[in-house]
């Protein structure tokens, strides 16, 4: 065939990708499957690429929808493309009978579909390198993940006694790659110089930071698990190195640390709105620690209009895995203030975007926003 003759293909054999063909004689009826996670029966993150489309109208059927793990995330949800990779839109999307079909006419002979906006590990690692640039951050190596990759924390401001210890992690579930956008906000606010509520707070804390829990996965381009089926966020009780080594390295560094508050950044699948999930519910709770998760969250919904305080998960959600969770560990662990943060796969419901929805940008500054009520609870 001349390469001047384009044709329709599909792909997903790089970063993160995750689909399956299974039939793509018709432009109009393409059938795929999302592939689970392995050794997993999770699975909802997509990404892949379409070549030798452009001009076509696409139909996009997703055959096994009706088996992903939150089938509540479909209702009302929009995918995202994008040609450049870095900018990423919405695209007509509907559920029915059991299947996503994602219905969209390329402007150009290359476009990716994705779940939502990918964070790759090539910008990960290039997060990392930036952030070394500063005088106030290091990186330091925890160990390696099961496929043998680096593990690592940065640690942002200096020790010293009296300080507070903030500890923040991101992406034990790697295909809510918003919450590694959400930290990146976090961290180049902090090494801002310029900042002047960055550097208070670096003056009465020191923020320790994984913007990426688990490598392995989001390569793979699992939903939930890591490199062999394990949801890191119910391994906190008893982590192992031989399943769960990067629970353990992380809890390893948290307890020579010590943690006075703890955020552990996530996505919602069902949920449109931005939330914080704290331990309301959980046995032995102090109403000093209630108080102060109660204030943070009010004080960022005083600062940014795009959380909200109304919807959520409710008190006991996790029964007898609650403590398997990060947040209910550690709270119970150091008796502080532990919170998961939550962003939408869809779009804030009460403050749409007709093009975009949910965004990389809007979760980046979300992150940026939360060193407002930081400084509330500092100052408390």
């Amino acid at each position: 065939m001349p390469f001047s003759q384009q044709t329709l293909r599909i792909s997903a054999a790089f970063d993160s990708g995750n689909i399956e063909v299974l039939d793509m004689s018709s432009p109009q009826n393409i059938q795929l499957n999302i592939r689970k996670d392995h050794q997993s029966d999770f699975f909802q993150w997509f990404h892949f690429r379409v070549q030798g489309a452009a001009n076509q109208s696409l139909t996009m059927r997703i055959m096994n929808a009706d088996q992903a793990a939150y089938l509540d995330g479909w209702e009302d949800y929009q995918a995202v493309a994008s040609y450049d990779r870095q900018f990423w839109f919405r695209v007509p999307t509907r559920y029915e009978n059991g299947e996503l079909m994602i219905d969209h006419s390329p402007e150009q002979n290359s476009i990716y579909y994705a779940y939502f906006a990918p964070y790759s590990f090539e910008r990960h690692l290039d997060l990392l390198a930036y952030a070394q640039q500063s005088e106030l951050c290091q990186i330091y190596d925890l160990g390696q993940t099961l496929d043998g990759r680096d593990l690592n924390l940065l640690k942002i401001g200096t020790e010293r006694d009296g300080k507070k210890r903030i500890w923040i992690t991101a992406r034990q579930h790697p295909g809510e790659s918003m919450a590694e956008w959400c930290t990146e906000g976090i961290i180049e606010r902090l090494l801002d110089q310029d900042d002047a509520l960055a550097q208070y707070l670096l003056e009465q804390a020191v923020f320790y930071i994984v913007p990426n829990m688990n490598p392995d996965g989001a390569i793979r381009g699992h939903l939930r698990t890591n490199a062999c089926g394990v949801n890191l966020n119910r391994e906190w009780l008893e982590p192992a190195m031989d399943r769960s080594p990067e629970v353990y390295l992380v809890r390893e560094a948290m307890l020579q640390t010590g943690v006075d508050l703890f955020l552990d950044l996530h996505g919602d699948e069902g949920l449109p709105c931005n939330f914080i999930a704290g331990q309301e519910g959980a046995p032995q709770l102090s109403e000093d620690v209630l108080e102060q998760e109660v204030r943070f969250k009010q004080n960022l919904a005083e600062v940014n209009p795009d959380f909200q305080l109304e919807r959520g998960y409710l008190p006991g959600k996790f029964g007898p895995e609650t403590f398997t969770v990060a947040s209910f560990w550690v709270g119970k662990q150091f008796n502080c203030p532990s919170m998961t943060l939550e962003m939408p796969f869809k779009d804030y419901d009460l403050r749409p975007d007709a093009q975009c929805g949910w965004s990389p940008e809007r979760s980046v500054k979300l992150g940026e926003s939360l060193l407002y009520p930081l400084k509330k609870w500092l100052n408390r």
